[in-house]
């Protein structure tokens, strides 16, 4: 009797438990816009740097902190995370190096108001004070022109 109530009893808690997922999708439209270099106002080149340091792989002082830019999965824009979201096309550029999406992050912040980064150009140093990559500090300076629409 005990084994029947305890089954029906965990029967009952596994039928409340359960979880749903909704999804609902709506495709875009294939949309083309034409720029030329008359739609801009171009910047000087401007530069920012950033800094990260590796112990086994991990970048201690981001790792509870995002602030970070990332390029989208259609390779041509920039989505950049600091409490909120907002995006700014990058074009030349596809970033792999968290430390060069940093910098990138640090050009933004630090120009505030232009919509388009223009082919960014990255120096990287990496150093490797014992020669293997346990310890690794990797800095990263990037220059690009910023772009504002007329």
């Amino acid at each position: 009797m005990k084994k029947t109530i305890l089954l029906s009893l965990a029967f009952g808690a596994l039928l409340v438990s359960s979880c749903t997922s909704v999804n609902r999708s709506m495709r875009e439209p294939m949309t083309t816009v034409r720029l030329e270099r008359a739609d801009f106002d171009l910047s000087s080149q401007v530069t920012a740097s950033a800094q990260a340091t590796y112990i086994f792989g991990l970048d201690f002082s981001r790792l509870f902190k995002k602030e970070s830019g990332g390029v989208d999965k259609d390779e041509i824009s920039m989505s950049i995370d600091y409490g909120s979201s907002f995006s700014i096309p990058v074009i030349g550029n596809f970033v792999v190096d968290p430390t060069a999406s940093y910098a990138l992050f640090n050009l933004m912040s630090e120009n505030e108001g232009y919509d388009v980064v223009f082919y960014p150009q990255y120096n990287t140093r990496t150093v490797m004070p014992i020669g293997i990559p346990i310890f690794k500090t990797t800095t990263v300076e990037v220059t690009a022109r910023l772009g504002k629409f007329k």
